[in-house]
């Protein structure tokens, strides 16, 4: 049976995807979904309490899956008029943005988690991320040279990103130890990379009208796939013998009655009469 996306779901714009590039996004999203059922076996491998790194990388996975799913059956675009290159419209694939907009922040939550950063670092970070993928959907969706001011936006938060990962980041006290401050370098530089290559594809793509949408799905399918499950796998894989503890990633509440954090016990003797202490509740797993 051959793939009739575009069949039932016509193309809904002058320049659109073709049946090659659907053929292609479902490539990419059985590879989305394999290595999602891959990191889901996995979790469950890991102890209660050591799974919160492998659970963005769910989220991350389900959420690639799903946006595949979508441009695979050539649905969640919209056409937007061209500013060069030719006349008509252009499928703007707002679906990836929604993908992008969930993904990246927790890609970002990912790495920068494994550092001596504050949260406030680390929340300024994750939103000049919202901030790369928004400016970069409304330039797609702007007809005018006006898209530009936007691109420009999106890039001034890009070389803030940079900056946190490759510089203010490196410089923190890593809660693990040295050991996993090699591991993040590498990741980090790895995904710094990656970026640097998602704005030239954007001007290629959406921006510039240089490339054909078949064209533009290859290159940022393959860096979905890098960026995705590729850097995934290896950053989980640096983490598989680090402890855990030292991140004091534990929530306020119990989680599993089985299950006790850090230098928590299964029971406290108490004087008689002795009034019990107020807690907000034991440490959970995360």
């Amino acid at each position: 049976m051959g793939n009739d996306a575009l069949n039932i779901n016509p193309p809904n714009a002058t320049y659109h995807l073709s049946t090659g590039g659907s053929d292609w996004l479902w490539a990419a999203f059985s590879l989305f979904g394999v290595s999602l059922l891959t990191v889901v076996a996995w979790t469950f491998t890991r102890p209660r309490g050591t799974r919160l790194f492998h659970q963005i990388a769910i989220v991350v996975l389900t959420t690639g899956s799903l946006a595949y799913f979508s441009m695979a059956s050539d649905l969640g675009a919209t056409p937007v008029r061209v500013e060069f290159r030719g006349d008509g419209t252009r499928q703007i694939w707002f679906v990836r943005y929604i993908q992008w907009f969930i993904t990246f922040p927790l890609l970002l939550l990912e790495l920068l988690l494994a550092t001596g950063l504050s949260l406030s670092d680390i929340f300024t970070t994750l939103f000049m991320g919202v901030v790369l993928v928004i400016t970069g959907l409304v330039a797609a969706l702007v007809p005018s040279t006006y898209k530009w001011g936007y691109y420009t936006f999106g890039v001034a938060a890009l070389f803030y990103i940079w900056y946190v990962l490759l510089w203010h980041a490196p410089h923190t006290t890593f809660a693990a130890g040295g050991a996993l401050r090699s591991g993040y370098l590498m990741a980090a530089g790895y995904l710094s990379f990656l970026l640097l290559l998602y704005p030239i594809a954007w001007a290629c793509a959406e921006g510039g009208n240089v490339i054909t949408v078949t064209s533009e799905m290859i290159w940022y399918g393959i860096l979905d796939l890098l960026a995705g499950p590729v850097f995934l796998f290896f950053f989980l894989w640096e983490l598989r013998g680090v402890d855990y503890a030292a991140f004091g990633l534990h929530s306020g509440k119990y989680t599993d009655k089985g299950a006790y954090g850090p230098g928590t016990t299964a029971a406290t003797t108490q004087p008689v009469g002795a009034v019990p202490a107020t807690t907000t509740g034991a440490a959970g797993n995360v």
